[in-house]
């Protein structure tokens, strides 16, 4: 076969360089070009009012029913009144959602953090951070400082108490899967088993029955138990924080949840301006002191 004529060659070679131009600007960018605006940022996946929630345009939180007091008032978390209601809104806010694309779901404590896929987009009702909590769920970073405290009814011997040796040889309750219940046991230590129970309600009916000398709650749950709810019991004390680190309760989320960073952003965010701390005082001012027990 004679060979091609060097004018052919050159056209073919001409035709070649304009294909590869075009290919080379149909062709995926270079990663280092790609990365420069990563599709997952932080500010992409937080964009307000746009997460990537349950139900699209919808913020749904959950807490257990019945709700309690100083924490949601009369038992109604949607009123945005009572303390954690009004965290809840206020994060909701922050995340770009107005009160009427919040939507609340019922979930008992002790599930809220159990193992498994959620429904929820987070739920808030004092479950407090820990890492043995973290390895089913994800926090975000906390919204309340919290301290666990001794309730008894006035006038037994466990009102007297004044150390965390007098409580020891005590009948002591408190509720499920709650830091309350580790206090018992892990720095009470008493000699007979803590009576373990579903429901708070369900501990307090036990104190005024006197199947219990005393139960633990957190401080704040403490003080409206004692002034509303159990009117002839008392804060025998609180107790100091383990290891010097303060106790906190986190909102929870699903496990690697893609709204994890921006839940917390908003918690920093509002703790930052000012905003927990304003909420704090108008729904948790009584819950201020108590003695501690060493």
């Amino acid at each position: 076969m004679r060979p091609a004529s060097r004018s052919l060659r050159r056209a073919v070679a001409g035709l070649t360089v304009a294909l590869l131009a075009t290919a080379v600007g149909c062709a995926p960018q270079p990663e280092e070009k790609a990365a420069a605006s990563p599709s997952g940022s932080t500010a992409d996946t937080c964009a307000k009012g746009k997460l990537a929630t349950e139900t699209s345009g919808t913020l749904t939180i959950a807490t257990d029913e019945p709700a309690y007091e100083p924490w949601f008032k009369d038992g109604k978390p949607a009123s945005g009144e009572g303390f954690e209601s009004a965290v809840a809104y206020a994060v909701a806010d922050q995340l770009g959602y107005d009160k009427s694309a919040v939507v609340w779901q019922s979930v008992p404590f002790n599930k809220a953090f159990a193992p498994g896929v959620k429904t929820f987009d987070f739920d808030i009702n004092q479950v407090s951070i820990s890492d043995e909590r973290r390895k089913a769920v994800d926090f975000s970073s906390g919204y309340y400082d919290v301290r666990q405290a001794v309730i008894a009814l006035k006038g037994s011997k466990a009102a007297n108490a004044k150390s965390i040796a007098d409580l020891k040889g005590l009948k002591l309750g408190a509720q499920v899967g709650t830091t309350s219940l580790e206090y018992i046991e892990d720095v009470v230590k008493p000699t007979g088993a803590a009576a373990v129970y579903a429901k708070n309600d369900q501990a307090k009916s036990a104190l005024k029955n006197g199947q219990v000398d005393a139960i633990v709650t957190d401080l704040p749950t403490a003080f409206y138990i004692t002034a509303a709810e159990v009117t002839d019991a008392r804060i025998v004390g609180q107790f100091a924080n383990k290891g010097g680190t303060p106790e906190q309760f986190g909102l929870v989320l699903d496990k690697g949840s893609a709204l994890t960073p921006c839940v917390t952003d908003a918690v920093d965010a509002l703790r930052e301006n000012g905003t927990l701390a304003r909420i704090e005082q108008r729904w948790l001012s009584d819950a201020v002191d108590a003695p501690v027990l060493k």
